[in-house]
């Protein structure tokens, strides 16, 4: 069964979607962008992640010293802390039953409770959670973007590294000590290949060179990045749409949709020879591919319908009715709406890509590294490819 990186298979949550805007056929990539900061490190004022990634097991972090300086997140909705609450757009989560189980109730990530950004920032030694892009104070340097292109996230990264103190080199030293992940693709078939009424790049392109189109776009803008600063990248695949059960409603099925899960295949495939490439070319760089999970534990045994009651009108696919009364036993779901991941599934995610970025970190001795090894001991097994 198929999964998602951050997202997961029939245990695979993907990203959201509104009513396209968009009129041209070309590609697109959506994206956040925030960070996490160690406090007094460059001139940043900056709260880290908060809270507990299980309450008695991760309880030690609030004294921990964070493994890396910062830590950067591009993605998509799944791994959004609230970007989009102030966009025009159909795809919110800042209202119930989104957020119920998160310690400061709806906030715009579309889960009951924490995401996988969240996790893996816990995971890192990170203790307080930070406003999105959208909504940070001009003191909070630390930031996120909205629903808005992977293009216009690194003019906010930009931004971001413009007000860190210090001299060019020394900012410089500064960012290749950070780590990035960076989670797209998702949207680019969810939301635009496979809505042939909306949008014509399934009619114009194969699934072959749809993906060579995304790859090439993505490898420009890593390129970027890296000018930028970025060294250490966490390059997630998109997740295997088609388990969602969002898609596997679309295609009037109840199980895993084979046409989108083999175009996303197709997309990872060629993106894992890009970051090969990227990594011999870009000075410095080191590039870990994040595979999409195929499985979870059998604790999470409900893998093909979401836990909230979801909305069926074409405006809110997939998200969850505001308001309504969510499924009892939610531990036992993989999907809390019809595209994305519960707490649950999304702390076990965090914990498997934390561990597959742990040559950027390494495992230092330290109050962080000792939480997150009892953490990882602890956490749900994760099959892994």
């Amino acid at each position: 069964m198929p999964s998602s990186l951050i997202s997961d298979s029939r245990n695979m949550p993907s990203s959201y979607r509104e009513m396209p805007l968009q009129t041209d056929n070309r590609p697109y990539s959506q994206s956040l962008f925030w960070i996490h900061q160690k406090r007094g490190e460059m001139g940043f004022g900056v709260e880290a992640l908060v809270s507990m990634l299980m309450v008695a097991t991760l309880s030690s972090f609030a004294a921990a010293v964070p493994q890396v300086p910062c830590y950067f997140v591009f993605g998509d909705s799944l791994m959004d802390n609230g970007n989009n609450n102030d966009l025009v757009t159909n795809a919110k989560s800042n209202v119930p039953p989104y957020g119920i189980d998160f310690p400061d109730g709806p906030t715009g990530r579309f889960s009951n409770g924490r995401n996988t950004a969240d996790a893996i920032a816990q995971l890192l030694g990170f203790e307080s959670y930070i406003p999105p892009f959208a909504t940070a104070k001009p003191e909070e340097i630390s930031r996120g973007g909205g629903r808005i292109s992977m293009n216009q996230q690194l003019i906010n990264h930009a931004t971001t590294i413009s007000r860190l103190n210090g001299s060019s080199s020394q900012v410089q030293k500064h960012l290749n000590k950070c780590i990035y992940t960076v989670t797209m693709g998702n949207n680019d078939f969810i939301n635009n290949y496979f809505l042939p009424q909306y949008y014509q790049t399934n009619t114009l392109y194969t699934p072959q060179e749809y993906a060579n189109i995304l790859v090439q776009q993505y490898t420009q803008q890593l390129s970027k990045l890296h000018q930028q600063g970025a060294r250490m990248f966490g390059i997630a695949g998109a997740g295997y749409s088609g388990c969602a059960p969002a898609i596997m409603t679309r295609y009037k099925t109840n199980v895993c949709v084979d046409e989108v899960n083999l175009a996303v295949l197709e997309f990872n495939t060629r993106l894992v020879t890009a970051l090969k490439g990227l990594e011999s070319r870009l000075f410095g760089s080191k590039f870990i591919f994040i595979e999409p999970s195929l499985g979870y534990s059998s604790d999470f045994s409900v893998t093909d319908k979401p836990c909230c009651i979801v909305s069926t009108t074409i405006e809110g696919e997939g998200q969850c009715i505001p308001n309504e009364v969510p499924c009892s036993g939610r531990e036992k779901y993989v999907f809390w709406d019809a595209f994305h991941p519960t707490e649950g599934v999304s702390l076990v995610e965090g914990a498997r890509i934390y561990k597959a970025l742990s040559p950027f970190y390494g495992l230092k001795t330290n109050a962080a590294s000792m939480a997150a090894s009892i953490a990882l001991s602890e956490v749900a097994e994760v099959d892994e490819i």
